[in-house]
């Protein structure tokens, strides 16, 4: 599948993987570049050192392009900025913010910049200031998220810009990747299907979650605050939306949840741990290794859209 994704990241297949913090790490970054999409490490609110020990340990696991995600919010963020002009990463993803001020030092450096946006706004700012693409993220999308959906959103930021879109969020199948295509996207983002994957280093009861999880199981917290965040329900997530119905301020509601996302990816804590998740939860039943994922998503994917309409059940006239 050749779109401008795969030529700008030299890459088999227009596929991302999702920055999810906590979860990814240099081993499901290098397993997803060597399945022939762009693996991504996290940088969360890591210590620059410690991505730094990432960077490089993905660099013994695949010869091929990756890139780390930066959430711009975090205190450290011109540290992490700095690395990876040293570090010589590839890609760099970001959230949570304007990465404006970075982009001609790593555009510079040769990195590829692709900033994670929810709004059409937003995508045109990103244009202007120099970004390769854009990765449109919908509200269907576990962990942070927006106010659109990804059908919405996609197309809306397509017709307004004229670099790539990469749309992120509800994404779990072949059907989910050809339809994104059909809205003008060049290529995916993915990361619920990823947590179920063999690579992903999560605690087991994260990935059972995942797998037992049903259409209406996740849940919304932090909406209140002006920072909603996708997780799948438990007893956090409820403790969560009643403290907000109370009016409690933001920084009460973040010294509450400060660590929880730890307790779900490493300790598997069922009850006090936030398992950030996406809607398409539902759709993912088994643990599969990285490479059959994407090539069995692609493959589906790539039949769908080559399809005739009579093949597909469609009837014209």
């Amino acid at each position: 599948m050749t779109t401008r994704i795969t030529q700008l990241l030299g890459i088999k297949y227009p596929v991302i993987q999702g920055g999810m913090a906590w979860v990814a790490d240099a081993e499901l970054a290098a397993a997803v570049s060597n399945a022939g999409g762009c693996g991504l490490i996290a940088g969360g609110s890591a210590p620059a050192e410690v991505i730094r020990e990432q960077i490089r340990k993905a660099k013994t696991l695949t010869d091929r392009p990756f890139g780390v995600n930066i959430m711009l919010m975090n205190p450290n963020t011109e540290e992490l900025a700095r690395l990876m002009i040293e570090e010589k990463v590839p890609v760099v993803t970001t959230g949570a913010g304007n990465p404006g001020k970075y982009i001609p030092a790593w555009k510079e450096a040769g990195i590829k910049v692709i900033p994670v946006v929810p709004s059409v706004a937003l995508a045109k700012r990103m244009e202007r200031a120099g970004a390769d693409a854009v990765i449109v993220e919908g509200m269907e999308a576990g962990g942070h998220i927006g106010s659109i959906t990804t059908m919405c959103l996609t197309p809306q930021v397509v017709d307004a810009v004229s670099i790539p879109v990469i749309a992120a969020g509800g994404i779990a199948d072949g059907r989910g990747m050809a339809a994104v295509f059909m809205l003008g996207a060049e290529g995916v983002q993915l990361g619920t299907v990823f947590l179920a994957s063999e690579e992903c280093n999560i605690h087991d009861n994260y990935k059972q979650l995942v797998l037992k999880a049903k259409d209406t199981d996740s849940a919304i917290t932090g909406q209140s605050i002006g920072l909603p965040v996708r997780c799948i329900k438990n007893r956090l997530s409820r403790k969560i939306n009643e403290m907000e119905k109370t009016g409690m301020s933001a920084e009460e509601l973040e010294s509450f949840t400060v660590g929880s996302l730890r307790r779900a990816v490493q300790d598997g804590d069922l009850e006090n741990g936030s398992f950030m998740c996406g809607q398409i939860a539902g759709m993912v039943h088994e643990i599969r290794p990285v490479c059959e994922i994407v090539e069995a998503i692609c493959g589906e994917a790539e039949t769908l859209l080559a399809a005739p309409a009579k093949e597909r059940g469609v009837t014209l006239g």
